[in-house]
């Protein structure tokens, strides 16, 4: 339907006035809404921590210690492995058949050997009557001692043989998760760039290494020297151990060793750590950070981390008076720990500070303060359950 412009022109003044006449009855605009949460005092852990990485507590390069081929892998990559268990096995004929030489001629040589003791023995008796002369029994008697050399050496090819044999099985010299295969069936190992088949490392229990600075270590060298002092089954489970997820891992970790030396490049100390690993969760070359409690800070003040904000260098947040007004306040800050923050000044105990809504806020505006409450940590879902978890079932 069309309008007429004449209409239009003659309507519009009392349209605008009827606006006019409805924004002066809307009245001033209600106060924002704020979360808020009271200040308390408690007793805040200070911590140390550092950045480091995990290691095995044992890592064995497996080599063959003979030159081969690879006949068979009797492992699963990556899986777990007993110490004495078996590893490759490389083709053994050829020294099966080096064995069997090397005692085919041991029993040759034991029975020369023989010989050569009885010749000995008799010419013994004849020097002694003066029937043959000393010359001659001076050489049966040598003849019969490189005898018994050569036999001894015999003896000890067999064992070499033997050695040979046994070492066509590839056996793990400790218990751990075994790696990939840097061997293929069919190749020659026991040289050049297949001379490590796989490595084999022992995670239960399994190292943490974590640099300190150097004004760190000094700060600390008596505790520590305290600490390596004792046996390390005496020694305190101090260190946490923060996984890439944020969980802090269940068991914590001993000293175990301090480096030698302070590494030039960054001026920090290499600190090992040692810490029980049952279910074999932690593996070698995991980033996690080490944590320590230093100190306990007494009757801090604490608020949630979200309410305060930062400008330009300085901290600062929002409190909601007994009016119900706003201030935003300067603060000065204390360690950090979980999702709380202390405040080492500027707030007292029992003031309201804003949680969310600071942006709204306006020095000496009233607001409406509402509590604030924690999130509910997030509950795991199918993909973050524990595998050994019973399957879901549904209700029919």
């Amino acid at each position: 339907m069309k309008i007429n412009p004449s209409v239009f022109a003659a309507l519009a003044p009392l349209l605008l006035l009827a606006a006019c006449k409805k924004d002066h009855n809307a009245g001033p605009a209600a106060p924002p809404e704020v979360l808020v949460i009271t200040a308390a005092a408690k007793d805040v852990p200070v911590y140390r921590e550092w950045v480091g990485t995990l290691d095995g507590s044992e890592n064995a390069q497996i080599r063959a210690r003979v030159v081969g081929y690879l006949l068979k892998r009797d492992y699963q990559e990556g899986g777990t492995v007993k110490k004495g268990d078996v590893l490759f096995e490389i083709d053994a004929r050829p020294f099966e058949a080096a064995y069997a030489e090397a005692k085919s001629q041991l029993v040759q040589g034991k029975a020369v050997q023989l010989a050569t003791q009885s010749d000995a023995d008799r010419n013994k008796e004849l020097f002694a009557r003066k029937v043959i002369s000393e010359q001659e029994f001076t050489n049966k008697t040598q003849q019969n001692e490189a005898n018994i050399a050569k036999v001894q050496a015999l003896q000890a090819t067999v064992e070499e043989a033997q050695l040979n044999v046994q070492f066509c099985q590839v056996i793990s010299p400790v218990n751990g998760i075994a790696g990939n295969a840097m061997a293929q069936v069919g190749d020659l190992v026991g040289q050049g760039t297949n001379a490590v088949l796989t490595t084999v490392s022992t995670v239960d229990p399994i190292k943490m290494l974590f640099p300190i600075s150097e004004q760190e270590y000094l700060e600390s060298a008596e505790k520590i020297e305290q600490a390596l002092a004792k046996p390390f089954e005496q020694r305190e489970e101090l260190f946490e151990v923060i996984l890439a997820n944020g969980e802090i891992f269940e068991h914590k970790g001993r000293l175990l060793s301090l480096d030698r030396q302070v590494n030039q490049a960054t001026g920090t100390i290499l600190a090992t750590a040692l810490l029980d690993n049952p279910n074999g969760l932690l593996r070698p070359g995991q980033f996690a950070r080490a944590r320590i409690k230093a100190m306990d800070l007494p009757a801090a003040i604490v608020v949630p981390q979200r309410a305060v904000a930062e400008l330009q260098g300085t901290y600062q947040v929002g409190v909601v008076g007994a009016d119900n007004k706003a201030e935003i306040r300067t603060v000065t800050v204390g360690p950090r720990f979980g999702s709380e923050w202390a405040i080492a000044s500027g707030l007292k105990p029992g003031e309201k500070v804003v949680v969310e809504g600071y942006q709204k806020l306006r020095a000496g505006a009233p607001v409406i303060p509402k509590p604030w409450t924690p999130p509910a940590p997030a509950a795991k879902t199918e993909a973050t359950k524990p595998a050994d978890a019973p399957p879901k079932t549904e209700a029919k």
